[in-house]
């Protein structure tokens, strides 16, 4: 993503096609089964606003049609947490869409020396079936996946207390903006999800746990004082965890 991307960029436009005397749409890179938006905080607003309808409903809105995307439809997307110039803050509506916020920092010594080695090697980023590097996993396999979600269970305490680890974050003083429905949905399918990863058809309050900071923290707005005070809302998620009794 830039600074002079467009909406038009990322959806597409109408064409006028002189041979048939029409218009005809021509799509966008949205038109996919994943999108990854390399650096989205580099858009601006509006432009990161065109992705709300399609990562909320799989639908694109274009010229007074509707247009479905894929059942499998997923938004990856990248941003430099450090860097500030050039870029723009993305929208609360927009963080709550997204089902994780992953934070990469510094390889491990070992995974450092392996990167080295790679390179020393010869290996090219542009020719990656050189460096072995294949297709994970098919469309067929994904939706296999999706569907087993449908099969793991959550017995009402692990619930219960998934409910109030977010609730907290509602109540907490040092939050000005809590985590809303949307998120315990998400906090829900991830749990479910790693249930699955983990070979097992039950979610465990542990599930929930592990996944508390990654579905939730890029979602809250920590109140004034608690950001004059230094607080981040990993700290903030941690003592709602402390605070929030764990199902037997």
């Amino acid at each position: 993503f830039t600074p002079d991307l467009m909406p038009a960029d990322i959806l597409g436009t109408s064409v006028f096609d002189l041979r048939q005397n029409v218009f005809s749409l021509a799509k966008g890179p949205i038109f996919t089964d994943l999108l990854l938006a390399d650096e989205i905080n580099r858009a601006p607003a509006k432009t990161q606003a065109a992705l709300l309808e399609a990562m909320q409903e799989r639908t694109v809105s274009l010229e007074g049609a509707h247009h479905t995307l894929p059942s499998i439809f997923t938004v990856f997307a990248t941003q430099n947490p450090v860097e500030s110039e050039g870029t723009y803050p993305l929208p609360e509506a927009q963080l709550d869409r997204f089902l994780l916020k992953i934070e990469v920092g510094y390889p491990a010594p070992d995974e450092e020396d392996a990167i080295l080695e790679m390179v020393d090697k010869g290996f090219d980023a542009g020719n990656l079936d050189r460096a072995g590097v294949g297709q994970a996993v098919s469309i067929e396999q994904l939706v296999a996946l999706r569907g087993a979600l449908s099969a793991v269970a959550v017995e009402r305490p692990v619930r219960d207390y998934l409910r109030k680890i977010v609730s907290a974050t509602r109540a907490s003083p040092r939050v000005r903006l809590g985590a809303g429905p949307r998120a315990a949905v998400h906090l829900l399918l991830a749990s479910k999800a790693l249930a699955v990863l983990m070979g097992r058809a039950f979610v465990t309050p542990d599930d929930v746990r592990r996944l508390v900071g990654p579905v939730l923290r890029h979602r809250l707005l920590l109140s004034p004082d608690a950001e004059i005070d230094g607080a981040t809302p990993h700290e903030v998620l941690e003592e709602i965890l402390q605070s929030v009794e764990v199902p037997r």
